[in-house]
């Protein structure tokens, strides 16, 4: 097998089979292909005039040997990841979450006949997406099952995106799992992949089902209330009052499981306070980003995305994170009287707006405490101020960008009364406000300054009518459970802190990566 690489197509054609033959044979100057499939596949829009796709193939062609002069023509190295094969545990495992880290943890576990018993506190999806929807639509918050808590975990209610600037050969692992379980096959090779809620929900039950089917548990609506650790070493987790011994206990909770670090903290787990960011939810027209990033080539293309950073004169860092073309901005709550937002696209991307997180990094010296948890406390204020200025309901405060950078003669002119093409699309509804009433100083400082930053590398970022909805609070975890590298933690012989809300990843696919990790030191493969 051979590796073309960095091939160049007009973003105006279509990308055929055909074309991809054609192209190839010119390349290596052969008259026949046996086979070939796409490795790759990007967008260079640096050049507003000239914008195209860059492609990679593998091709399959006879006497490859003579082919190994071309430019940009390699043999194809296997390097592919190989799964563990055997368990040789003494007794079940049993993994707490079942977001993207349990899940894959649980699911190479049951590969091998480990049988592991997964404990998830919400619901399974089909459940879980009732609940969602009721939320949304009227207010009604279920603090068990909700868009941070149930099968799949915070990402089956996102944009499903499967980037990640993590260089490990279990990625392509989790992306193959992906597509084997009815995700979409160009997740393969794509540049920036992504899956869609709509399409996550099929995949998170197929792995559930095969789970199942390996003789592992999923025991939905069912959270850990405690782990007995004697001596400096679990022996078991409880559930609704009952007792399960347990040797190994892999932790992969997510961000978002406040009680469950608390009682840990409790029960001297160690663990630190983390830098993290918070901020707002930023909402555009997907038309204006389209034409910033593609000009006249839009037209020929999907929604466009960015991706923005900029280091701030006033020594802070922003960040654009979790951009979803064609999306929405939800309600995201996982505790009463507190107003949570993300950002959701599904496959198509085919809304009318175009959202991502606008954070501003906050440093262990802004949470005001030694605590551990005390960066949790700090996401509580914001949050518990956010609901206050939505006027209850789980309503969010929003605020043009035109009102809170104070752009001078223009304040105000954006209302309701005027919502045409382009209105906030965050459930169950909104409220105009100051946002700056909710943030300290220093985060006001910063969001504006990086909104100024940021309109100077896409146009129209700053755009006065862009809206701000708050609080984007749950973008990473303020918490990491210290473990060595072994994956277990520094003082709890049989505790494996994984994933996102452990503070060992930043999305679903590092995440997932971490719980195969987890998985292969719970078998003693690490």
């Amino acid at each position: 097998m051979l590796k073309i690489s960095d091939i160049k197509i007009s973003a105006k054609c279509e990308i055929t089979k055909a074309l991809l033959f054609e192209k190839a044979k010119k390349i290596l100057r052969c008259g026949h292909i046996n086979s070939l499939s796409i490795a790759r596949k990007s967008v260079d829009a640096r050049d507003k005039s000239n914008v195209f796709y860059v492609v990679s193939l593998f091709v399959d062609v006879d006497n490859e040997e003579r082919f190994l002069k071309i430019k940009n023509v390699s043999p194809v190295k296997n390097n592919a990841y190989t799964p563990p094969d055997r368990s040789g545990l003494s007794s079940r495992p049993v993994v707490i979450g079942f977001g993207p880290a349990g899940m894959f943890c649980a699911l190479v576990l049951a590969r091998v006949g480990a049988r592991p018993i997964v404990f998830e506190r919400g619901s399974a999806v089909e459940k879980r997406q009732t609940a969602v929807e009721n939320f949304w639509q009227n207010g009604t918050l279920d603090t068990s099952t909700n868009v941070q808590f149930g099968e799949g975990g915070a990402g089956t209610f996102s944009d499903g995106k499967l980037t990640t600037g993590i260089k490990d050969k279990r990625c392509r692992y989790v992306l193959s799992q992906l597509v084997h379980f009815g995700a979409p096959n160009e997740i393969l090779y794509e540049a920036k992949p992504h899956i869609g809620t709509d399409r996550l929900v099929d995949v998170v039950r197929g792995v559930r089902n095969e789970i199942i089917s390996l003789g592992g548990e999923i025991r939905f609506d069912s959270r850990v209330e405690d782990i007995v650790i004697e001596k400096g070493k679990v022996r078991a987790v409880v559930c609704e009052g009952k007792e399960y011994p347990a040797d190994s206990v892999v932790l992969a909770i997510g961000h978002s499981a406040r009680d469950t670090f608390e009682m840990l903290c409790k029960k001297g787990v160690d663990m630190c306070r983390k830098p993290f960011a918070m901020g707002v939810r930023i909402e555009h027209p997907q038309e204006i980003i389209n034409t910033a990033q593609y000009g006249e080539f839009a037209k020929y293309l999907p929604p466009a995305d960015y991706k923005l950073a900029a280091h701030l004169k006033n020594g802070r860092s922003a960040y654009t994170f979790c951009m979803c073309p064609g999306g929405v901005v939800t309600a995201s709550a996982s505790e009463e009287m507190s107003v949570v937002t993300n950002g959701m696209s599904y496959y198509s991307r085919n809304g009318k707006n175009a959202n991502s997180a606008l954070l501003i990094g906050i440093n262990t010296d802004d949470f005001g405490s030694e605590y551990a948890l005390s960066g949790v406390e700090l996401q509580r204020r914001l949050e518990r101020k956010a609901f206050e200025a939505g006027g209850g309901n789980y309503n969010a405060p929003v605020q043009r960008v035109g009102d809170f950078m104070r752009y001078p003669g223009d304040r105000g002119s954006f209302m309701p009364d005027a919502w045409q093409s382009f209105a906030p699309s965050y459930k169950p509804g909104v409220k105009f406000t100051e946002l700056r009433d909710i943030f300290p100083d220093f985060m006001n400082e910063s969001l504006e300054l990086a909104i100024y930053e940021m309109d100077r590398k896409i146009e129209g970022f700053g755009d006065k009518n862009a809206i701000m909805t708050a609080v984007e609070s749950r973008s990473s975890s303020p918490v990491r459970i210290t473990r060595d590298e072994s994956f277990v933690s520094v003082n709890t012989e049989g505790l494996y802190p994984c994933g996102e809300g452990c503070g060992y990843a930043g999305g679903i696919m590092s995440a997932a990566v971490d719980g195969v990790k987890c998985a292969e030191a719970v078998l003693g493969i690490i």
